[in-house]
């Protein structure tokens, strides 16, 4: 109890006073009535919300999703040939009750109805995205199905009232895709009353609980100033007087955000590829909304904050593929997606922001990763982008080996911001586009213990675990206590024959690792040292779901050899079926080696590819 009160004091210590009074505030203010959200009202008239004035046909491939199904999350397609029900879970066919209920009244976690993501998926607007790409490019019988659909929504969704009004953030997606919506159809000036009213209801909701979005330090308060930019400027554009206070509240979190939760090195606070490209899509959406309005520019800080951004995301992508390491948490969510690419394919938003805020293309030639560019009316730039090499993002904690086309990243304690996975000194190993070694990733918010335990704990990294204990302790679902904080890093040498990199650990139970990782042009070396531990230390490798084959203690594939050497007895080689969930609320299967052994040793890993 007293050891669990002290990681908690920690713990919150390490979060800042700043950022847990922001959260206090807030909860009391909704608990007391004083926060003015609880006093909200709104209402929308009748469509129509767009109108057909649009003449400017694009020549461009529009996004075929929610044409006649939906991909929720990137991979569960769902019948769209009418509006869907917007209380439905469809992954358990259960619907939430809560279409007359007060958004603050709604529970977060309902066993009843599942994961409330599953939920808001269809509420993020995403069909309003592809539905406006297609009506540009000509196909006009869109635009009903456009204005039918947002009449449908509004009419089960009253202003404050049911779950798809709970998160600033889901109501912040909306509105930048309805922004989209109206760019693309040339109707941000003369914009229609219902869709004003739509607007205006949403900013109202946004307006009053920013704090508590920047209070997480995460997305949530990047997405939620972006909405209020560009939702307030919009307004001004259609002499609404009160977007004016909204413009200026977004511009100011925007600016803050840039500064403080993006790193000197360019990581962003979350420790995640999948919301560094949200993050990173928000701001390029309200760079291109700055300039096509011609608003007062941001700060040169912020451009330099996106620009190192731009390039942490550049240098973990794929090229090939798109696909990078599934690192961190990942709730499926995407903003503007405007492309038919797969949900792991970060090409189209690392293009996007590598032309804005660095005046470069990542990648030269015709392909899908043009078209979220030019659909925001952009340019591809004739500037090289700079050279991906080996690197290490020491202020994020991520350092990067390349030879040739195989790239490791190794995931160092550098704890600046709450971390969401136990994942240190985890490995990613990647030949070209096949990820040899990978990470867990998510699965979902609300899964039961027994698998949000697993895939953000320790079990799901390719990392040690003493004594079948996590890194650092849980405390939330959410929320782990005793951020371990480094021993050593040394930094990322390349002596022109291989690259190497070293970090370690004493974590808050007295376990040691340290981990040193050369990578050749044929083959990755991973020297592990442990001690401290009390009966076990388990080393795992989630690799490939291809056929493996061993032999002693060797691994064996039609591409790749791994071979495990210890100074001490190996207790325990085998290979075991895990789980990895490369999208949101997906679980699939993949082998994993599991090397046990009972005290300290030095363990080496040879993977010959």
């Amino acid at each position: 109890m007293a050891t669990n009160l002290i990681a908690k004091i920690r713990t919150a210590h390490a979060l800042g006073i700043t950022s847990l009074g922001r959260y206090f505030f807030y909860k009391l203010g909704l608990f007391t009535g004083i926060n003015p959200v609880k006093k909200l009202s709104a209402s929308i008239p009748p469509g129509p919300f767009y109108d057909d004035r649009f003449n400017n046909y694009r020549n461009l491939t529009p996004s075929n999703r929610w044409l006649n199904h939906a991909s929720y999350f990137g991979w569960k397609n769902i019948d769209t040939s009418q509006p869907p029900n917007w209380y439905l879970n469809p992954f358990l066919n259960k619907s939430s009750c809560s279409e007359n209920s007060n958004w603050w009244d709604i529970k977060d976690f309902d066993a009843q109805t599942g994961d409330i993501k599953t939920i808001w998926e269809a509420s993020r607007f995403d069909w309003v995205v592809a539905f406006a790409q297609n009506i540009a490019s000509g196909n006009k019988q869109y635009l009903e199905k456009l204005n039918n659909w947002l009449t449908d929504w509004t009419k089960y969704n009253k202003p404050y009232k049911g779950v798809n009004w709970k998160c600033g953030q889901e109501a912040s997606i909306r509105v930048m895709h309805l922004a989209f919506a109206a760019l693309t159809l040339e109707q941000v000036e003369n914009t229609k009353p219902s869709l004003i009213a739509l607007i205006k209801a949403h900013l109202q909701r946004i307006s009053p609980t920013v704090r508590y979005a920047i209070a997480q330090d995460n997305n949530h308060g990047t997405s939620e100033a972006a909405a209020l930019f560009i939702g307030g400027s919009w307004l001004v554009l259609n002499n609404e007087p009160a977007g004016n206070k909204w413009v200026k509240q977004g511009r100011k979190w925007l600016e803050n955000r840039a500064r403080s939760l993006i790193e000197n090195d360019g990581s962003f606070s979350q420790y995640s590829v999948t919301y560094h490209r949200l993050m990173l899509d928000t701001y390029s959406f309200a760079e291109v909304w700055r300039k096509k309005f011609k608003l007062n520019e941001f700060s040169e800080t912020l451009n330099i904050q996106l620009q190192k951004a731009s390039q942490w995301l550049y240098q973990l992508v794929e090229p090939d593929s798109g696909d990078a390491p599934n690192l961190g948490a990942n709730d499926g969510a995407r903003l503007l997606p405007l492309t038919n690419a797969d949900y792991r394919d970060f090409r189209p938003s690392v293009q996007l922001s590598m032309a804005i805020f660095n005046g470069c293309s990542a990648y030269h030639g015709k392909g899908s990763w043009n078209l979220q560019l030019y659909w925001l009316g952009q340019k591809t730039p004739d500037k090289e982008p700079p050279k991906r090499n080996s690197i290490q993002f020491g202020n994020g904690g991520y350092s990067l080996l390349r030879q040739n086309n195989a790239f490791a990243l190794l995931r160092i304690p550098s704890f600046h911001f709450r971390p969401s996975h136990s994942d240190v000194l985890h490995l990613d190993f990647w030949v070209a586009s096949r990820n040899v070694l990978r990470d867990g990733g998510t699965f979902s918010y609300a899964a039961p213990p027994k698998d949000y335990n697993y895939f953000s704990g320790t079990a799901s990294h390719n990392t040690f675990q003493f004594d079948n204990r996590n890194q650092m302790p849980r405390l939330s679902r959410f929320l782990f206590g005793n951020w371990i904080k480094p021993k050593t890093i040394n930094p990322v040498e390349d002596n022109g024959i291989d690259t190497r990199c070293s970090a370690s650990y004493k974590d808050c139970h007295g376990a040691n690792h340290s981990r040193t990782v050369i990578l050749n042009k044929n083959k990755l070396l991973v020297k592990d040292k442990v001690s401290g531990f009390d009966k076990s230390a388990k080393l795992r490798w989630r690799l490939e779901p291809v056929a493996w084959k061993i032999k002693g203690h060797t691994l064996f594939s039609e591409t790749t050899s791994i071979s495990i050497h210890a100074d001490v007895e190996i207790k325990g080689f085998e290979l075991i079926d895990g789980f990895e969930s490369r999208y949101y609320y997906q679980k699939t299967s993949l082998p994993v080696l599991e090397v046990e052994i009972g005290e300290s040793a030095t363990i080496t890993t040879e993977i010959v590819y």
